[in-house]
């Protein structure tokens, strides 16, 4: 029986809006990979790697970070979900609302490869000065301390921020 793997990702995007760890793990494998463009603003307002290896690793980020920095109304609109064997391309745009009250606002291309029906690889493209701006705003120097200190004082006081 052959695995639908279209099915099978956009399964995970519904995991992955949960938050919830064993839902997410459930779709990787354990040695998954996720690759984002090294410097983005997500990784960089995160202190966080842009390469993730292994399927803990991308689980945290996806049940715990993510929602540090995107916090409120997070929307995904999907452009298309397109599958060709273990290969699935997602493009899409996300909206939220920042743990600074900013609005962000990006298009994303992710291609999924899978091994037995699990997420081995994704490799993630976006508009890498776009997210800078909507998250640093226009100087990413000037922007970064605010957002930081945001960050660390929900984490010192224990908010909840997702």
């Amino acid at each position: 029986m052959r695995t639908d793997n279209r099915a099978v990702v956009q399964a995970a995007w519904r995991a992955f809006a949960t938050h919830d760890a064993e839902r997410i793990a459930a779709f990787f494998t354990e040695d998954a990979e996720w690759l984002a463009p090294a410097g983005n603003a997500t990784a960089a307002a995160l202190d966080g790697p842009s390469h993730m290896i292994g399927r803990d690793a991308i689980v945290r980020f996806l049940s715990r970070d993510f929602s540090r920095l995107f916090v409120r109304d997070v929307t995904v609109d999907f452009r298309g979900v397109y599958a060709d064997g273990d290969r699935v391309v997602v493009e899409e745009t996300m909206s939220a609302t920042l743990v600074n009250g900013n609005a962000y606002s990006n298009d994303y291309c992710f291609v999924f490869e899978l091994r037995d029906g699990l997420i081995r690889r994704v490799r993630e493209y976006m508009d890498t000065a776009r997210g800078h701006r909507d998250i640093f705003g226009d100087t990413t120097a000037s922007g970064l301390p605010e957002l930081v200190h945001d960050l660390d004082r929900a984490d010192q006081v224990g908010v909840e921020l997702g």
